[in-house]
């Protein structure tokens, strides 16, 4: 990204993934990766910046407290992981913030949360008055209560639904993966990474995969080239980066050479975003 573009970004939204956040051998949180992290959030604060992430990990932090090995298929059993991890979760980011004297705040959401009128304006006034009183909303689908986790796609579609709804500059995807490729670079040694987008055409959904290669997390390509959807056509440019080193993001909003693809904003006019969510969520 230009230094150019990342001067204009005022308000911004960073997403990471649970296979991000644990480790792949236990499940475990990698506080070393949360807390250069939270180092990094804190530090774009400090340079004046409205700053919000969206944070998965709340079944997978539930699970490994509880000491499920794998993944729960069920309902039910993923609300229950998810009422004890994101207990867990936010408590660690408080402490982790706390740190360099941030405070941060939770933000649970639903999909009602964005189709109601109501609820979606009282959203949105909460979000300005926490940005206003310097704190950085951390969001999570309300996983408790709510069914639409798969839809959600490991929270990739509901940060960018969050971008939309705040008036965000930037979204960020830190992933499990580089970026977007021309083929699935696990199966296709050829397949090359994209470093831009400027228009989300047939030809680029085309190169979705919806599958993950992490046991811990739901989101796929398809779901990311959604949030790029909804986060572009909101008037918000997007990148998807891998979040195995979280520098990353000093590196995009210092303006040097990063690994990863960033599309392009491209607002429009007629995008709707609770049209969008009855229409491809129900």
């Amino acid at each position: 990204m230009s230094e150019n573009t990342s001067k204009r970004c005022r308000r911004i939204v960073i997403k990471i993934g649970s296979s991000s956040l644990t480790h792949e051998q236990t499940g475990g949180l990698n506080f070393t990766k949360m807390e250069k992290m939270v180092r990094e959030l804190c530090d774009l604060q400090n340079q004046g910046m409205d700053v919000c992430l969206v944070s998965s990990g709340a079944i997978a932090v539930g699970r490994q407290s509880i000491g499920m090995k794998e993944r729960p298929s069920d309902i039910s059993t993923k609300q229950a992981c998810a009422a004890v991890g994101q207990a867990k979760l936010m408590m660690t980011y408080q402490k982790l913030f706390g740190e360099y004297n941030h405070a941060a705040g939770q933000v649970l959401i639903t999909k009602n949360t964005m189709i109601n009128p109501v609820s979606r304006n009282n959203a949105k006034n909460t979000f300005d008055e926490l940005f206003h009183l310097g704190v950085i909303p951390i969001v999570n689908e309300n996983d408790t209560v709510s069914t639409y986790e798969m839809q959600f796609g490991d929270n990739d579609t509901l940060s960018a639904l969050v971008a939309s709804l705040i008036g965000a500059d930037m979204l960020i995807l830190l992933s499990d993966i580089d970026g977007l490729y021309t083929d699935d670079p696990h199966k296709n040694p050829k397949a090359q990474l994209i470093r831009e987008v400027s228009t989300l055409d047939e030809k680029i959904y085309e190169m979705a995969k919806g599958s993950t290669g992490s046991n811990v997390g739901t989101g796929g390509m398809a779901t990311k080239l959604t949030a790029a959807k909804i986060a572009t056509f909101s008037g918000a440019d997007m990148i998807i980066a891998n979040g195995n080193d979280v520098s990353v993001l000093h590196q995009i909003f210092e303006g040097e050479d990063y690994t990863g693809t960033l599309f392009h904003a491209n607002s429009n006019p007629n995008f709707r975003l609770a049209d969008f969510i009855m229409e491809s969520i129900g």
